[in-house]
Protein backbone atom coordinates (compact mmCIF):
# COMPACT_ATOMS: atom_id res chain seq x y z
CA UNK A 1 0.00 0.00 0.00
CA UNK A 2 2.66 2.53 1.05
CA UNK A 3 4.80 1.83 -2.02
CA UNK A 4 1.86 2.26 -4.35
CA UNK A 5 0.91 5.51 -2.64
CA UNK A 6 4.41 6.92 -3.11
CA UNK A 7 4.21 6.11 -6.82
CA UNK A 8 0.72 7.56 -7.08
CA UNK A 9 0.37 11.15 -8.28
CA UNK A 10 -2.48 11.78 -5.79
CA UNK A 11 -0.42 12.86 -2.74
CA UNK A 12 1.73 15.15 -4.91
CA UNK A 13 -1.41 16.73 -6.32
CA UNK A 14 -2.80 17.37 -2.83
CA UNK A 15 0.54 18.68 -1.55
CA UNK A 16 0.91 21.04 -4.53
CA UNK A 17 -2.66 22.28 -4.08
CA UNK A 18 -2.27 22.77 -0.32
CA UNK A 19 1.04 24.60 -0.76
CA UNK A 20 -0.49 26.89 -3.37
CA UNK A 21 -3.57 27.76 -1.29
CA UNK A 22 -1.60 28.17 1.92
CA UNK A 23 1.12 30.30 0.36
CA UNK A 24 -1.36 32.50 -1.50
CA UNK A 25 -3.58 33.03 1.51
CA UNK A 26 -0.68 33.69 3.90
CA UNK A 27 1.22 36.07 1.62
CA UNK A 28 -1.87 38.02 0.54
CA UNK A 29 -3.91 38.27 3.71
CA UNK A 30 -1.38 37.85 6.54
CA UNK A 31 2.27 38.54 5.72
CA UNK A 32 1.96 41.48 3.31
CA UNK A 33 -0.57 43.48 5.38
CA UNK A 34 1.50 42.98 8.55
CA UNK A 35 4.68 44.11 6.80
CA UNK A 36 2.94 47.10 5.21
CA UNK A 37 1.65 48.29 8.59
CA UNK A 38 4.85 47.54 10.52
CA UNK A 39 7.89 48.55 8.49
CA UNK A 40 8.87 51.66 6.56
CA UNK A 41 8.01 51.75 2.87
CA UNK A 42 11.55 51.23 1.56
CA UNK A 43 11.93 48.14 3.78
CA UNK A 44 8.52 46.84 2.68
CA UNK A 45 9.48 47.31 -0.96
CA UNK A 46 12.82 45.57 -0.45
CA UNK A 47 11.20 42.57 1.24
CA UNK A 48 8.48 42.30 -1.41
CA UNK A 49 11.09 42.54 -4.18
CA UNK A 50 12.75 39.43 -2.74
CA UNK A 51 9.50 37.59 -1.95
CA UNK A 52 7.62 38.15 -5.21
CA UNK A 53 9.85 36.05 -7.50
CA UNK A 54 9.44 33.10 -5.14
CA UNK A 55 5.72 33.72 -4.65
CA UNK A 56 4.89 34.16 -8.33
CA UNK A 57 7.20 31.27 -9.18
CA UNK A 58 5.20 29.03 -6.85
CA UNK A 59 1.95 30.36 -8.34
CA UNK A 60 3.26 29.26 -11.74
CA UNK A 61 4.94 25.91 -10.98
CA UNK A 62 2.41 24.49 -8.51
CA UNK A 63 -0.55 24.58 -10.94
CA UNK A 64 1.76 22.89 -13.47
CA UNK A 65 2.45 20.13 -10.95
CA UNK A 66 -1.29 19.93 -10.27
CA UNK A 67 -1.99 19.50 -13.99
CA UNK A 68 0.66 16.79 -14.32
CA UNK A 69 -0.65 14.90 -11.27
CA UNK A 70 -4.36 15.49 -11.89
CA UNK A 71 -6.21 12.44 -10.50
CA UNK A 72 -7.91 10.12 -12.95
CA UNK A 73 -11.43 8.83 -12.67
CA UNK A 74 -12.35 5.20 -12.24
CA UNK A 75 -15.88 6.01 -13.44
CA UNK A 76 -14.50 7.42 -16.69
CA UNK A 77 -11.69 4.86 -16.86
CA UNK A 78 -9.15 7.64 -17.33
CA UNK A 79 -5.57 7.79 -16.21
CA UNK A 80 -3.87 10.56 -14.30
CA UNK A 81 -2.46 13.77 -15.67
CA UNK A 82 -3.10 16.39 -18.30
CA UNK A 83 -5.12 14.16 -20.65
CA UNK A 84 -7.64 13.59 -17.86
CA UNK A 85 -7.62 17.27 -16.93
CA UNK A 86 -8.47 18.08 -20.56
CA UNK A 87 -11.46 15.69 -20.56
CA UNK A 88 -14.71 17.56 -21.16
CA UNK A 89 -16.12 16.51 -17.78
CA UNK A 90 -13.26 18.31 -16.02
CA UNK A 91 -13.37 21.54 -18.02
CA UNK A 92 -15.16 23.95 -15.67
CA UNK A 93 -14.47 22.48 -12.25
CA UNK A 94 -10.80 21.65 -12.77
CA UNK A 95 -9.21 22.79 -16.04
CA UNK A 96 -10.42 26.40 -15.92
CA UNK A 97 -9.42 26.99 -12.27
CA UNK A 98 -6.01 25.31 -12.65
CA UNK A 99 -5.34 27.15 -15.93
CA UNK A 100 -6.39 30.43 -14.31
CA UNK A 101 -4.00 29.83 -11.41
CA UNK A 102 -1.16 29.10 -13.84
CA UNK A 103 -1.84 32.03 -16.18
CA UNK A 104 -2.22 34.47 -13.26
CA UNK A 105 1.07 33.38 -11.73
CA UNK A 106 2.90 33.38 -15.08
CA UNK A 107 1.64 36.86 -16.02
CA UNK A 108 2.72 38.22 -12.65
CA UNK A 109 6.10 36.48 -12.83
CA UNK A 110 6.98 37.13 -16.46
CA UNK A 111 5.19 40.39 -17.34
CA UNK A 112 4.02 42.48 -14.40
CA UNK A 113 6.90 41.91 -12.00
CA UNK A 114 9.58 42.93 -14.55
CA UNK A 115 7.48 45.93 -15.65
CA UNK A 116 7.01 46.99 -12.01
CA UNK A 117 10.72 46.65 -11.30
CA UNK A 118 11.49 48.84 -14.29
CA UNK A 119 9.11 51.54 -13.05
CA UNK A 120 10.61 51.28 -9.55
CA UNK A 121 14.10 51.73 -11.01
CA UNK A 122 12.94 54.79 -12.94
CA UNK A 123 11.26 56.12 -9.81
CA UNK A 124 14.55 55.82 -7.88
CA UNK A 125 16.33 57.73 -10.64
CA UNK A 126 13.64 60.40 -10.59
CA UNK A 127 13.93 60.61 -6.80
CA UNK A 128 17.63 61.42 -7.18
CA UNK A 129 16.85 64.11 -9.74
CA UNK A 130 14.02 65.52 -7.59
CA UNK A 131 15.90 65.25 -4.28
CA UNK A 132 12.83 63.57 -2.77
CA UNK A 133 11.74 59.95 -2.47
CA UNK A 134 8.47 58.83 -4.01
CA UNK A 135 7.01 57.94 -0.60
CA UNK A 136 7.81 61.27 1.07
CA UNK A 137 5.10 63.85 1.80
CA UNK A 138 4.62 66.96 -0.27
CA UNK A 139 4.39 67.84 -3.91
CA UNK A 140 6.18 65.68 -6.45
CA UNK A 141 7.39 66.37 -9.95
CA UNK A 142 5.15 65.56 -12.88
CA UNK A 143 7.57 62.78 -13.84
CA UNK A 144 7.38 61.22 -10.36
CA UNK A 145 3.59 61.42 -10.32
CA UNK A 146 3.45 59.73 -13.73
CA UNK A 147 5.81 56.96 -12.59
CA UNK A 148 3.84 56.44 -9.37
CA UNK A 149 0.60 56.30 -11.35
CA UNK A 150 2.12 53.69 -13.70
CA UNK A 151 3.35 51.65 -10.73
CA UNK A 152 -0.09 51.85 -9.13
CA UNK A 153 -1.70 50.57 -12.33
CA UNK A 154 0.73 47.65 -12.58
CA UNK A 155 0.25 46.86 -8.89
CA UNK A 156 -3.53 46.94 -9.32
CA UNK A 157 -3.45 44.53 -12.26
CA UNK A 158 -1.09 42.25 -10.35
CA UNK A 159 -3.41 42.31 -7.33
CA UNK A 160 -6.42 41.42 -9.51
CA UNK A 161 -4.51 38.51 -11.04
CA UNK A 162 -3.52 37.35 -7.57
CA UNK A 163 -7.14 37.55 -6.45
CA UNK A 164 -8.22 35.56 -9.53
CA UNK A 165 -5.67 32.88 -8.62
CA UNK A 166 -6.94 32.72 -5.03
CA UNK A 167 -10.59 32.52 -6.10
CA UNK A 168 -9.69 29.84 -8.65
CA UNK A 169 -7.83 27.82 -6.03
CA UNK A 170 -10.80 27.97 -3.67
CA UNK A 171 -13.15 27.02 -6.51
CA UNK A 172 -10.93 24.08 -7.38
CA UNK A 173 -10.85 23.08 -3.70
CA UNK A 174 -14.58 22.40 -3.83
CA UNK A 175 -14.14 20.27 -6.95
CA UNK A 176 -11.26 18.38 -5.37
CA UNK A 177 -13.19 17.95 -2.14
CA UNK A 178 -16.09 16.39 -4.03
CA UNK A 179 -13.69 13.78 -5.42
CA UNK A 180 -12.51 12.63 -1.98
Amino acid sequence: MAGSLIASPAPYHIIAYATLVGTSFFHTFVNSPILFKTVERPVFSAVQAKAFPVYFGLQTILPTIMALTFPGSAALATGNGISTLLHESNRWGSLVPIATMFVSGALNLLVLMPASREVMKKRQGQAKRDGKQWHEEGPHSDEMRALSKRFGMLHGISSLLNLAAIISSITYGFTLGARL
